[in-house]
């Protein structure tokens, strides 16, 4: 396999015919190299994620879209994804397409509102191609992939990131729909993945299933965990279920703990009572 080259915020790279990533200065630990924009299209051009409320970033879109914007796609409301649509579209008079709903816990752009809220199955044609939207809630209850349909590339947002595993955050995120969610992946013809975060994935059924193994045996590690100090609570569980990631990160950890505990608790293998954890 090529080595992949680093991504550099602000430059335009084609990653596949009529395709092409532009990156969020926006680097850090829950968006790895940046949050992808992606521009789909020539004469009319199509949008997915425009990012977070960033000069530099809408400058560079603007740019780089001239006068041909015309859709806007939002895969979630998450703030370091969807916030620049509205910027956009005042300076474009671009639509904005994207899930109805806003979930009200504290972590998303609220402002949201598109000019048409998608569901499942939904085909939005842009010219020369078509986007259909894939309902994948779990990273959040409102995320939609985005599949170029008839050319097999799949854009997932945070529902899939290269690189790393993606945080779920109850109470809006929930490990058994991501899981469902996963699975679902599996039937549709896709042949690469775009994500939010990192570079393509050429391997997408393969990396679907990774996934998915992943968390179920972080789901092992998690019941090992209350099976040694429960009842415990979420900072003392973490320490065991997450000792192979680095402290620093555990308060984040935490929370894809918790969801993976509530799963395990809904399964009836695990117990909660006043803040404290046991085996079920």
């Amino acid at each position: 396999m090529a080595e992949l080259k680093p991504i550099i915020p602000g430059e335009v790279v084609e990653i596949a015919p009529g395709v092409r990533r532009l990156t969020a200065p926006n680097p850090g630990m829950m968006t790895g190299p940046g949050t992808n924009t992606y521009l789909l299209g020539h004469e009319q051009i199509a949008m997915i994620d425009p990012g977070p409320e960033l000069d530099a970033h809408r400058d560079a879109l603007l740019d780089a879209v001239g006068n041909r914007l015309r859709w806007i796609f939002c895969t979630h409301t998450h703030r370091d994804h969807s916030p620049l649509a509205r910027a956009l579209r005042a300076a474009t008079g671009a639509t904005v397409f994207g899930y109805g709903h806003v979930p009200a816990d504290g972590r998303q752009d609220e402002l949201f509102a598109p000019d048409r809220a998608l569901v499942d199955g939904d085909v939005v044609v842009c010219g020369e191609f078509s986007l259909r939207a894939v309902h994948t809630p779990g990273h959040a209850s409102n995320h939609l992939c985005y599949l170029l349909e008839n050319r097999g590339v799949l854009f997932t947002g945070d529902h899939v990131m290269q690189g790393s595993t993606v945080v779920i955050s109850p109470p809006d995120g929930d490990m058994q729909a991501y899981l469902d969610s996963l699975q679902g992946l599996l039937e549709l013809p896709v042949g690469a993945l775009a994500p939010g975060h990192g570079h393509v994935i050429e391997t997408p059924q393969d990396e679907v299933r990774r996934l998915i193994a992943h968390r179920l045996k972080r789901e092992e590690k998690v019941r090992a965990a209350l099976e040694c100090v429960g009842p415990a609570t979420l900072e003392q569980l973490v320490i065991h279920a997450y000792d192979d990631v680095p402290p620093r990160i555990h308060n984040v950890a935490m929370r894809s703990l918790h969801a993976s505990l509530i799963r395990l608790e809904s399964n009836g293998q695990a117990v909660s009572d006043a803040g404290l954890w046991r085996i079920g």
